[in-house]
């Protein structure tokens, strides 16, 4: 009661229901002869002392809450009530006049609880938010819709040698990441940038969320963080408020520099695998090439020989010697299409397209498939390693549409672009059922097409497999050159 009685919003509230008492019965209080100490004005009924009782109910409301704004609307009513009906000329007008003041008191009460708990639930939230933030090991940070940083957590202190106290108020997250003010992804999300202005700052490094609806995430390397740099796998989510309005964003940083830094060992040593492969399929095919069937034409001669002495020779001698020169001739043609197939010469001598065709007709003649071959853009030549590598992809997709397609006919585009070329196979044969990620491939037995993604990825390329049963498949392979 003490503290009631020395609160000044107290006073101030008897103080106005005071007022309210005078004014409305100033000839009983102050012995007037006017019924209204406004009549002045030319107000001779009571409406404005009533709704003047607004002021004392709203700011009871404001300042002590539901309960207290209740109990003044009881007062209010109480100190209404006698002169509406014992004194007002107009008694029904009055008690509608009284009833109104106590209804818009009431509905302004129960607006500023509601509103009262609204706030409390958000303060709430926030501070779980931030004890969440907080206490989580995984670098991260929140901004409002106005891009203002209001989460800043220790692990994002750590990494990004950052405080919390430099940074929470400010539009200055992007101080973490680039020397130049620009916007992180967060802020992509809270704009709900489209894709197209998301790819403007992270062309190629980013990708929707599978997991959160509204979401993306990318990896990217930032030279400024630590000494040396580092790689980050960053995800940026909307948070929402109960309507669905987007009202912020939060975006988790992972590093990630440790597993791009075994990425890119095991690309070197796939490449250098990979070319000590192909140094040895090109020994081999050499040595095929010079040796062997140098010594299957020698021995194919000296049959021929033998066969044009066939008057020497009896019927069955001479059946036989056809017939070896027969599996002589065939074991060479074997030999000559094993060396090409393990290095073909064209592809050293003349380049890439001349092998692209010889493979196409290859397939023709062996499986009677039917391949169109088109060549789009300005034709350029590249390195021996982006030339073997598109090969080999071509040869490896050529040689499944042969095996496994089913299909009488194929097509080949090899497409030279501003910055990318693209070559693209695909057959409409009974294709197949993909796994959900490019990685199960191996697991699902597809070791071709996994070799093909390892070779893709050695020179910075991508591959994509589009394929369903009884929809024929198509490969298609982007190189950044």
């Amino acid at each position: 009661m003490s503290k009631v009685i020395a609160n000044r919003h107290f006073w101030l509230v008897l103080a106005m229901f005071a007022l309210g008492v005078v004014l409305h019965y100033p000839q009983q209080i102050l012995g007037t002869d006017s019924a209204s100490l406004l009549s002045s004005l030319g107000l001779t009924r009571h409406a404005v002392e009533r709704v003047f009782f607004l002021l004392p109910i709203t700011y009871v409301g404001f300042i002590f809450g539901l309960k207290a704004g209740l109990a003044s609307l009881a007062v209010a009513l109480v100190i209404m009530l006698p002169r509406a009906f014992l004194i007002s000329t107009s008694p029904p007008d009055a008690l509608f006049e009284t009833g109104g003041t106590i209804i818009i008191g009431g509905i302004i009460n129960l607006w500023f609880h509601w509103h009262r708990q609204d706030i409390t639930r958000r303060k709430r939230a926030e501070a779980m938010l931030t004890k969440i933030i907080d206490g989580s090991s995984i670098p991260a940070f929140v901004i409002n819709k106005q891009h203002i940083v209001t989460h800043w957590n220790t692990a994002l202190e750590s990494l990004s040698i950052i405080k919390k106290k430099d940074i929470i108020g400010t539009d200055g997250q992007w101080r973490a990441f680039y020397p130049e003010k620009r916007p992180v992804m967060a802020d992509l999300i809270v704009d709900k940038a489209p894709a197209g202005k998301i790819a403007e700052h992270y062309k190629g490094k980013y990708q929707k969320s599978r997991l959160i609806g509204g979401a993306y995430e990318a990896e990217d390397w930032f030279p400024a963080l630590g000494k040396e740099g580092r790689w980050l796998h960053f995800t940026a989510s909307p948070l929402k408020d109960s309507r669905g309005e987007v009202i912020g964003a939060i975006e988790t940083l992972g590093d990630v520099t440790e597993r791009k830094n075994a990425e890119e060992n095991l690309r070197h040593y796939l490449r250098e695998i990979t070319r000590a492969q192909e140094d040895e399929r090109k020994r081999i095919a050499r040595e095929l090439h010079d040796d062997t069937a140098q010594d299957l034409v020698i021995l194919l001669r000296q049959v021929d020989k033998l066969v044009t002495a066939a008057d020497k020779l009896s019927p069955q001698d001479t059946k036989l010697l056809e017939e070896l020169r027969k599996q002589t001739n065939k074991i060479l043609e074997g030999v000559h299409r094993f060396s090409q197939d393990l290095r073909p010469s064209v592809l050293d001598d003349l380049g890439l397209l001349p092998a692209l065709e010889w493979l196409t007709s290859d397939l023709t003649a062996h499986f009677g498939i039917a391949v169109n071959m088109k060549v789009l853009g300005s034709v350029r030549r590249f390195s021996p390693e982006v030339e073997l590598v598109l090969f080999r992809i071509a040869q490896e997709a050529l040689r499944n549409v042969g095996k496994h397609s089913g299909a009488s006919k194929a097509g080949l585009t090899l497409e030279f672009g501003d910055g990318k070329t693209a070559l693209t196979v695909r057959d409409e044969g009974k294709g197949f059922e993909l796994p959900e990620r490019v990685d199960d491939l191996t697991v699902a037995g597809k070791l071709g097409l996994a070799g093909m993604q390892e070779r893709a990825q050695l020179i910075g390329g991508s591959l994509k497999i589009e394929s369903a049963p009884g929809k024929g498949t198509t490969v298609t392979l982007e190189v950044p050159v």
